[in-house]
């Protein structure tokens, strides 16, 4: 069942011949073949590895724009998104024009009451306030009705965004979109929203010599615990500029002043001076995800830019909450979706289905666990407040979804995303055909790479080689993230002393592993959805094979060497 990846080229092993065996192959895999590639991957530099922003398509437009509305004092609009990406995006232009002493205002809009994107009510709220110039982050790439409504109010509107367009570009002043742009000269375009925002802040200050005199040459780093939490949270692949960015976000966020991040990471029981992508991806983010997904997303804006710790210790706990129940009402749509699913004789290549009662902020979750577990694009929707159709869908890794949702238009409102995930309003006279229309349209899309490669792994260990020293070697590999996953090894014949099921309804697995000198903690989170059936043999006594990820345990004393289970046999 479990195999190994081929052997790295005697000419690429020649190339990285400073490297261990192991770094060696983990770095070839990752698309790094020579030594100075290698140098640069393992030791992400700020000052060497980040290109001028000024490259960018657009950028240098865009920044003098928004230097001089800031210096004329014309009043500035912020319109983000509302996701772990865009609320992060819009607290560093946040954050840069409070410092610059800017007139300005955010937006985001309401979830279940605006919807998704740039609209026109909103637009035409902020000119009634006297907004002159329009700066959109993590969105805005395919809102061209909303641009020109804005220019029908006379505002000028700066795109920044890193989605893929539509048909054509909106009718901006500037369009900031290193992954939209046929005319980009960046050297580097895979950017989150909030990449992009950051980019535009340092822009700015590189434009205006006299911003430049309002800012400590240096103080925009300090941003970089925003755009590096969004680049880490948004899975965009964590290579080139993102891995600088995510390299030294990281590090800021374990020394950031900042109080509602000092509050969010108590109440997720995080250690903020040893942040690492995991908890931002998996502890940190969901939180505040939970706050447009249940309720509004000016609370974790509000919360990564108060100053006030009161308001900050009252936001993070109201997060927490949130997102408690986001969990609840996530996991009944989850046993709904297996019921319906477990009727069916036999699955489509393409599972789409919906409920009106569904809150549609919660199905990406939902459709991503799903296509894991079906492995298959998976599509659902609900009812929106404004009654329309809307939902989210997921790739197993084989389809890139918005080009399966563009070979199948005309059953869709609109729609966007990436490769792997999307959104979508589904037309009403075309919702009880989507799974037909998504499953003829799939049938003409070429199929991606298999995602099995996950089942590959980079080298087979003994239990006795699982140590500190090399945890070390592979940590020199991190941030690990899309683009570059965590090392993944095989372990053979592993005996079995203990077994214990943890977690309130018991869902999380941790077994001891027989090693010479002391037990190795092997665990599990939500083994039975991750592992299936291969869970229901285990016992004292049992011998398994399995792959593992190997990770500190950062909650138990002296944070020792454990496995991460991913697969048995």
């Amino acid at each position: 069942m479990f195999t190994l990846h081929e052997p790295i080229d005697e000419s690429v092993r020649a190339a990285l011949a400073e490297h261990d065996d192991l770094t060696a192959a983990l770095l070839a895999r990752r698309g790094v073949q020579g030594a100075k590639d290698a140098a640069t991957f393992l030791s992400p530099s700020y000052d060497e590895h980040l290109a001028d922003p000024l490259r960018i398509t657009d950028m240098e437009k865009a920044a003098k724009r928004l230097a001089q509305a800031i210096l004329a004092k014309e009043r500035i609009a912020v319109w983000s998104d509302y996701d772990c990406d865009g609320i992060p995006a819009g607290v560093v232009l946040h954050d840069f024009l409070r410092k610059v002493g800017a007139d300005f205002e955010n937006y985001i809009p309401h979830r279940h009451l605006e919807g998704y994107g740039v609209n026109r009510t909103g637009i035409e709220a902020l000119a009634a306030r006297g907004a002159k110039l329009v700066v959109t982050a993590d969105v805005g790439i395919t809102d061209v009705d909303a641009v020109l409504r804005a220019n029908e109010l006379g505002m000028e509107v700066i795109v920044t965004d890193h989605h893929l367009p539509a048909e054509m570009l909106p009718p901006a002043y500037a369009v900031v979109n290193p992954n939209a742009r046929a005319d980009e000269l960046s050297p580097f375009r895979g950017f989150c929203g909030a990449g992009v925002a950051w980019k535009l802040v340092c822009a700015t200050l590189a434009v205006s010599p006299e911003l430049r005199t309002r800012v400590p040459f240096g103080w925009e780093k300090w941003l970089l615990d925003m755009a590096g939490f969004a680049t880490i949270a948004d899975m965009v692949p964590l290579s080139g500029e993102n891995r600088v960015i995510a390299s030294y976000g990281l590090r800021v966020l374990r020394k950031s002043p900042r109080i509602g991040l000092q509050k969010l990471c108590a109440v997720a029981r995080v250690n903020q001076r040893t942040l690492t992508e995991d908890d931002v991806g998996f502890m940190l983010a969901p939180r505040l995800n939970a706050a447009s997904r249940m309720g509004d997303p000016r609370d974790a804006f509000r919360l990564l830019t108060t100053d006030d710790e009161g308001e900050a210790d009252m936001l993070a706990k109201k997060l927490e909450k949130a997102n408690r129940e986001r969990r609840s009402s996530a996991g009944a749509i989850t046993r709904e979706v297996h019921g319906r699913l477990k009727d069916r004789s036999e699955l489509p290549a393409v599972i789409a289905m919906g409920n009106p009662e569904w809150r549609p902020a919660l199905l990406g979750l939902v459709a991503n666990g799903i296509a894991e577990t079906y492995e298959r694009p998976v599509f659902l929707w609900g009812r929106e407040a404004n009654l329309s159709l809307k939902g989210s869908c997921r790739s197993d890794g084989r389809v890139h979804v918005t080009e399966l949702m563009t070979a199948a238009r005309e059953t869709f409102v609109e729609f966007g995303g990436h490769a792997f995930s999307g959104g979508f309003t589904v037309r009403d006279d075309t919702v009880f055909s989507l799974e037909a229309r998504l499953v003829e349209a799939h049938l003409s899309l070429p199929a991606r790479e298999n995602a099995d490669a996950r089942m590959q792994a980079d080298a087979a260990l003994s239990l006795t080689e699982v140590t500190d020293v090399l945890l070390a070697r592979i940590e020199k590999l991190a941030p690990f993230g899309e683009g570059n996953p965590k090392p993944i090894f095989l372990i053979r014949d592993a005996d079995i002393t203990k077994v214990a099921w943890f977690g309130k309804g018991e869902e999380h697995l941790k077994v001891a592993l027989l090693r010479d000198g002391s037990p190795l903690e092997a665990v599990s989170f939500y083994a039975k959805r991750e592992l299936g059936n291969s869970v229901a043999d285990l016992a004292a006594g049992a011998c398994i094979t399995l792959l593992a990820n190997i990770e500190r345990d950062q909650f138990s004393r002296g944070q020792p060497v454990r496995l991460r289970i991913l697969a048995l046999a």
